[in-house]
């Protein structure tokens, strides 16, 4: 069964930093694409970024271009998301995913897995 479990959320200041880690199990992690998306409060999800499977390629969400970046390491099964310059509107529960392929990185149903999140909280 595939699993996906975030970790390294936590509060910070505006300004501050954060690097998130997703741990897969139950797949041949280096031959799938990978994502990130976020659940600001009562708000829908939204897509943050997304890798390919050799980690050559990464994509982001326009509002956090320059500020976020995606990594994998594939001998340990996991994903990373580096976050700085951190604001109060990047508050949310932040989740990974395992993309099925087909369609549009940014989609959410092109993603088969969906991790439970870790929470990120940004204090102005």
């Amino acid at each position: 069964q595939v699993q996906l479990v975030e970790s390294g959320g936590g509060s910070v200041p505006a300004g501050g930093s954060l690097r998130l880690s997703c741990q897969a199990s139950g797949l041949t992690f280096s031959t799938y694409t990978m994502g990130w998306f976020r659940r600001p409060p009562e708000k829908e999800r939204e897509f943050v970024a997304g890798i390919n499977e050799s980690g050559e390629n990464a994509y982001y969400a326009d509002s956090v271009k320059g500020r976020f970046s995606i990594s994998r390491d594939n001998a340990q099964n996991t994903v990373y998301l580096q976050m700085l310059s951190l604001k109060p509107e990047d508050t949310a529960v932040y989740i990974c995913a395992a993309y099925s392929g087909g369609g549009g990185l940014d989609y959410e149903h092109e993603y088969f897995r969906f991790g439970r999140g870790t929470q990120v909280t940004v204090s102005s």
